[in-house]
């Protein structure tokens, strides 16, 4: 098992009541692979560098994960065709 970061950028569409539900459902996918979510910290709604799909701005949240290395593309998989998920990154961290 190998500690990894995930940032994910939410579509400013989602309810901010919803937001939760998104993240559960990335913890829920996890915990099905054997993995586990940490540490999860939601910075809230920032204005995007660029448009994305034409939004100016994105809910973004950081979350500590632990997952073996196999399950990381079918994660970012996942993600890309998720509607709700504007952009994310999986950073692996050392330690």
């Amino acid at each position: 098992m190998r500690n990894y970061e995930l940032l994910l950028i939410i579509s400013p569409e989602v309810a901010e009541e919803d937001i939760p539900g998104t993240i559960d459902k990335v913890g829920s996918y996890l915990t099905a692979k054997g993995g586990t979510i940490g540490e999860t910290t939601r910075w809230g709604k920032k204005k995007l560098a660029y448009p994305i799909d034409r939004h100016k701005e994105g809910n973004y949240v950081l979350a500590r994960l632990e997952m073996e290395p196999d399950h990381v593309a079918e994660l970012e998989a996942n993600l890309r065709i998720s509607e709700k998920v504007l952009r994310h990154l999986v950073v692996r961290l050392d330690a």
